[in-house]
């Protein structure tokens, strides 16, 4: 059993003020506000919480560091391990966007740490989830397992939707990635009941992106591409910048699958300006490596192609992603393996 989603990073007035549904601009706007009125350290790392993460949602990631950094001081400042927490959350959080995911690691260890420590147990659930999502990200499957087993245990304790579809999410894109498609399916068709029936859209959009990709490597790309015009109707009306972004290269994914390698590059390209005006390198390197395929179906000359992959290659390793690398190696060893027979 599941309540309604609420959102826990809203805190003090703004948590009364402001949902799991409200549109990072209004939040933005919130949370500036509240800022610019506090009176007490605790109220000012409060609402730079929410200004971090507003500004984070939409790419804005010069602002949503300053933000997370200034809300971490002040919960210093107020003696709120709680509230540092919180902030390292963001922080953690932030990084892992920004490709930086050992430093998001460590952030969030640390704020796991200190949420343990506190006792917030909201926190803790949070930077816990955001350290498996890490590690998943990296491919280090079998060390974050149990990470994402503890997390939906803790959301079903709770009744928290939205841990619960944290959870179910990535154990599901774990079992896509490793080739269990029916399991992976099931997950992620929970995952949008769920968060339907908690009026959780953020995770639902984020759910329907996860259905459509596994009817996609089912051949349904039809069905698919349906599912990702629902979830962009979402991430469009709740300004998720990241997530419209995650959607235009699923879409391109799915029209490469199908063999519309033309429609394919042009959604990656799409995809890639986004992510590039977010500054987010692993959309960038993953909308780069489907444009370079899509490229190659429509006869780009092959040693181009090569070349380009393994500087790709290199970035994969260098963000650390490992699955991501893996699917770089296997097209290249597809294009070498070409360019010998002509």
């Amino acid at each position: 059993m599941h309540g309604k989603a609420f959102a826990p990073e809203y805190q003090g007035e703004l948590g009364s003020a402001l949902g799991v549904n409200s549109s990072y601009e209004e939040v933005l706007t919130a949370a500036g506000r509240a800022l610019s009125q506090a009176d007490t350290a605790l109220e000012r790392a409060r609402a730079a919480l929410a200004l971090a993460e507003a500004n984070r949602r939409l790419g804005q990631v010069d602002d949503a560091g300053s933000a997370w950094r200034q809300s971490y001081r002040s919960a210093r400042v107020a003696g709120d391990a709680g509230a540092m927490a919180w902030a390292l959350w963001s922080g953690g959080t932030l990084a892992r966007q920004c490709g930086q995911l050992r430093l998001a690691r460590r952030l969030l260890t640390w704020g796991v740490a200190l949420a343990a420590d506190s006792g917030e147990r909201l926190a803790h659930g949070y930077a816990l989830a955001g350290l498996a999502e890490t590690g998943r990200i990296q491919g280090d499957y079998a060390a974050v397992a149990a990470l994402h087993e503890q997390l939906l245990e803790q959301g079903r304790a709770h009744g928290e939707a939205r841990h619960m579809v944290w959870a179910m999410s990535g154990i599901a894109q774990m079992r896509r990635n490793t080739g269990d498609y029916t399991e992976a399916l099931e997950l992620f068709e929970e995952c949008v009941r769920i968060a339907a029936d908690a009026q959780d859209a953020r995770g639902r959009a984020w759910s329907l992106r996860g259905v459509a990709d596994v009817l996609s490597l089912r051949g349904e790309a039809e069905r698919a591409l349906a599912l990702l015009s629902e979830a962009e109707v979402i991430c469009r009306a709740m300004d998720l910048a990241s997530a419209l972004a995650y959607n235009h290269k699923m879409r391109g994914n799915v029209l490469y699958r199908d063999g519309s390698y033309d429609a394919a590059r042009e959604m990656y390209a799409i995809a890639l300006e986004e992510f590039d005006a977010m500054r987010e390198p692993r959309g960038v390197a993953l909308s780069r490596l489907g444009l370079v395929k899509s490229r190659a179906r429509l006869g780009r000359d092959r040693g181009e192609t090569l070349a380009e992959l393994t500087e790709l290659e290199g970035d994969f390793a260098r963000i650390g992603l490992r699955h991501a690398r893996e699917t770089a190696v296997a097209f290249r060893n597809e294009m070498a393996a070409e360019l010998s027979m002509t």
